[in-house]
């Protein structure tokens, strides 16, 4: 008789290969992100101007560039936090069809600052912070997982604070991004699992 090697998975599902993957991947995108800013920092932040110009046809490259760009350190700091432990949340978790959701809230949001956005120069990853909470917060409505509702719970817990962001309006601050994540986190929960609820 041989015996199948089996996996360290707890009672809700999570396995520490499954979580290391998870980690291994945020880590890499957090860190691309500080790359971006060094090399921001070394231009002179020359590469800034390529964030999102609302409503012009030239601003909307800065939807796929807006969030990998920080107007300084004290800002990517803000957000690297965050990210890392959304973006571990995200894809420790195949049924969130990882890949997907995070590449639909990347660009509805970017598109969403676009259209309502200030005229000025929107950057930062803080879109895409809110975006992962609010699809973290709200996909268990149409998943049939205990996991992806622990998650949703988690991530209120330890996020929900940042939703007072949407509503405490300041200078330099993007809340047009952070209401357009918001939002796209919500519809690409519902685009991705409510058809299959």
């Amino acid at each position: 008789m041989k015996r199948r090697p089996t996996k360290n998975r707890s009672r809700w599902g999570f396995s520490s290969e499954g979580i290391g993957r998870a980690i291994k991947i945020s880590m890499t995108w957090v860190g691309l992100l500080w790359v971006v800013e060094i090399v921001d920092l070394s231009s002179g932040f020359q590469l800034d101007g390529y964030g999102i110009l609302p409503r012009k046809v030239d601003g909307l490259m800065g939807i796929f560039w807006s969030p990998l760009l920080h107007a300084d350190f004290a800002h990517l700091i803000a957000n690297s936090g965050p990210l890392v432990l959304l973006l571990i949340m995200l894809f420790s978790h195949g049924q969130y069809r990882p890949k997907s959701s995070l590449a639909f809230i990347w660009l509805v949001s970017g598109l969403g600052t676009w259209l309502i956005g200030r005229p000025a120069i929107h950057i930062g990853a803080s879109s895409i912070v809110y975006g992962l909470a609010a699809f973290l917060m709200t996909a268990s409505f149409w998943m049939r997982s205990w996991r992806a509702f622990f998650l949703s719970i988690l991530a209120l817990l330890m996020f929900g604070g940042l939703f007072y962001g949407l509503f405490h309006i300041q200078k330099g601050v993007s809340w047009e991004g952070h209401l357009s994540g918001a939002l796209a986190g919500v519809w690409v929960a519902w685009l991705m699992h409510a058809r299959h609820a």
